[in-house]
């Protein structure tokens, strides 16, 4: 796991440079897209280079972590929807080519398998963008989620719905209590993840995140397993860690041909 401690403005342009090297090599690539506050400075990046530099989608496809379960398809707060603000209606991507899990099927059980089954056949997320709450959850992975799940049906914790609020008008009541959401398996399966966290308030997540025990507790944990993993984060949400100043050095002393 590569921790890299910057302002924000960089990290997000850490992150975008990842997704454009991506995609410069191979424009078919698949991507994983996250909402939240998290990656909101990175779509706006992404959409800049596309504006600005030509950067290109066209040929791209896209996975959503996550989506509630029963908002109305015209709801503003529905992740499809969010996803199609913040980036998809921003660049060039082509019809169809960003899917998210369809939190109003008849069948929910069918809907995650049917998703399950899409990203494999897709080949699996290239790049998949994350955020983690404060309570270590990625995606929709509360607290106690098998760190071997698979899309599936989970259940808000009452934590999450409290930070989600802020997004219904800071009405409780309006925030759903279900989801569908990628298993931690399924996140562990892109080739290469990046997270981003700014702000104190995530600052003990992310210090269970690189440096406490692999544990369904602090789900986010489970990214210590993967060959590829970049932990992009602000002062702030790095004020926990214990080795902070050694990851600030490994940064530094980088050379420029490794990458992310």
């Amino acid at each position: 796991m590569e921790v890299v401690i910057a302002p924000a403005e960089e990290l997000a342009r850490l992150a975008a440079d990842t997704i454009e090297e991506r995609l410069r090599a191979r424009p078919e690539s698949v991507l994983g897209l996250a909402t939240g506050s998290s990656p909101l400075k990175v779509y706006d990046e992404l959409a800049r280079r596309h504006a600005e530099e030509g950067l290109s989608f066209a040929r791209a496809r896209a996975f959503m972590l996550d989506e509630y379960v029963g908002l109305a398809a015209d709801h503003p707060e529905r992740y499809r929807n969010v996803i199609e603000k913040e980036i998809a209606s921003r660049v060039d991507f082509a019809p169809d080519a960003v899917r998210g899990p369809d939190g109003l099927a008849d069948d929910l059980v069918a809907a995650c398998a049917d998703y399950e089954a899409a990203i494999a056949d897709a080949g699996g997320v290239d790049v998949q963008i994350l955020g983690i709450g404060t309570d270590g959850h990625i995606a929709f992975n509360e607290p106690g989620s098998s760190l071997a799940s698979r899309t599936r049906i989970k259940t808000l914790t009452a934590q999450t719905r409290e930070d989600n609020a802020r997004f219904f008008g800071d009405d409780l009541d309006q925030v759903p209590q279900h989801c569908l959401t990628q298993g931690l398996a399924t996140i562990m399966s892109a080739k290469h993840l990046v997270l981003l966290a700014t702000g104190k308030g995530k600052a003990e997540a992310v210090h269970q995140l690189v440096e406490g025990p692999i544990s369904a507790m602090w789900p986010g944990t489970i990214m210590q397993m993967h060959p590829h993993a970049t932990v992009l984060v602000d002062d702030a949400a790095a004020s926990r860690l214990q080795l902070a100043d050694y990851y600030r050095q490994t940064y530094r002393s980088k050379p420029d041909w490794q990458g992310l």
